[in-house]
């Protein structure tokens, strides 16, 4: 494709989901001239990299980005992927965000004291850049070990259990995703071993009340990286093991044991067809309610010391996990398992910033969003100024923070008062 004449503009803001359209409503907000570009469609990851019975795992009324807020009729409710994504259209139409969808960014480089950023037809050059893109799937290099009889996959290319090979299943990984995805293969008549490392145990509800409640009373979402001794390690946090159903149930590794989902410890290496597992099933799972119990204490004398504890139910304590005896390995043949489903996680990549600031780990320089480069920003990493910050009800706060930072950065450089040039002659195409 015949590249075009540059663009230019004020900012360029890497990836159209919610932390970087909640970074466009600020910076139009205050005048400043952006362009958003998405490499698919709008909010790309949650269209395709969701499996089909996945809902939110906060409730609706927690849904909210800046000047737009979940008005249904199910505020207690969890959305599903379609009602999602329908939310997050409808926010980038109601201000208009100049985002441009199927506009992939091949590289973006130092350009004076700017930036340049190459698409496919067209260079847009900017005072700013803003990286609000999603991480990609981390799976351990060890897992090229098994032979190829086994199928693997990602949890972020797994659909539905009927598209998956017929046999058994070996989910890797207990937070999040994991336990769901034991779950629903369980219901579904697989047989199902889950490989279980660090997590966050909570209960759905706690007295009577969603377990994001008392979060979000608690100021727990809210503490910041400076608040935390070893903010590497809060970063690395397990997601918590919560589902998003309409019976608001709790789900946690007694219920799917229960349902027959055998437990084993993490994954730790593969010889053939044979998997092996650490001796720590016993102690990641006395880890995680020892933490679920500190917690629902703290909840416990927030309730007494505020004055409201006849308003709730009664306290009580979840039955600690039972852990059953787990082999040290497992040959997946003879155990009838056909499929892996790594549900491991994201890493950060960014193959295409040619800015010298990602160390060897993968992962971009900065404190709070700002990147240890001038002019360049980042967006929905996990952790990135809150604990919130990768929760819908959480990018607000961050990207008001990293655009009035961007204001001030811009404040010393001449402002473009628009977009200049013409998206459409370089192959982009404006969505709204």
């Amino acid at each position: 494709m015949a590249k075009h004449s540059p663009i230019s503009t004020s900012v360029v803001v890497v990836g159209g989901g919610p932390a970087g359209l909640a970074t466009s409503w600020h910076l139009t907000g205050r005048g400043i001239a952006h362009v958003v570009l998405e490499r698919g469609r709008m909010a790309e990851r949650w269209r395709s990299e969701r499996w089909e019975s996945l809902r939110l795992l906060t409730p609706n009324r927690h849904a909210h980005l800046p000047g737009w807020r979940y008005s249904g009729e199910r505020p207690d409710g969890f959305m599903t992927m379609p009602e999602v994504i329908e939310w997050i259209d409808s926010y980038a139409s109601s201000f208009d965000a100049p985002v441009l969808t199927d506009t992939p960014v091949l590289e973006a480089r130092v350009d004076g004291e700017g930036f340049a950023v190459e698409t496919p037809g067209t260079t847009f050059l900017s005072d700013a850049l803003v990286v609000a893109t999603g991480a990609e799937p981390s799976m351990p290099a060890w897992r090229e070990s098994l032979v190829g009889s086994i199928i693997q996959l990602h949890s972020s290319r797994y659909l539905r259990p009927d598209e998956l090979d017929e046999g058994g299943v070996l989910v890797v990984g207990a937070s999040a995703s994991g336990i769901q995805l034991a779950d629903e293969l369980n219901r579904a008549g697989r047989r199902v071993v889950l490989s279980v490392g660090s997590h966050t145990r909570l209960p759905r509800t706690y007295r009577g009340r969603d377990i994001h409640w008392w979060l979000d009373l608690s100021g727990k979402l809210d503490v910041t990286i400076d608040q935390v001794a070893d903010p590497d390690r809060a970063r690395r946090s397990p997601s918590l093991q919560l589902v998003g159903s309409p019976d608001r149930r709790s789900l946690d590794l007694n219920s799917v044991s229960d349902a027959g989902v055998e437990l084993v410890g993490r994954a730790i290496g593969a010889r053939d067809t044979a998997m092996e597992f650490a001796n720590d099933l016993a102690s990641s799972c006395e880890k995680a309610d020892r933490r679920q119990m500190r917690l629902l204490d703290d909840f416990d004398a927030l309730a007494t010391a505020a004055g409201f504890d006849h308003q709730l139910a009664t306290p009580y304590r979840p039955i600690p996990t039972r852990i059953p005896p787990a082999p040290p390995s497992i040959d997946l043949a003879r155990y009838g398992i056909t499929t892996v489903l790594w549900a491991t996680g994201f890493r950060p990549s960014y193959p295409w910033l040619r800015v010298p600031v990602v160390d060897d780990q993968g992962r971009i320089r900065h404190h709070g969003g700002v990147a240890d480069w001038p002019g360049l920003y980042l967006m929905g990493l996990p952790f990135m100024r809150r604990r919130r910050s990768t929760f819908l009800d959480g990018f607000g706060a961050d990207a008001d923070a990293i655009v009035r930072h961007i204001a001030d950065y811009l404040a010393g450089h001449e402002l473009l008062p628009a977009l200049t040039g013409d998206p459409a002659e370089g192959g982009a195409r404006r969505t709204t």
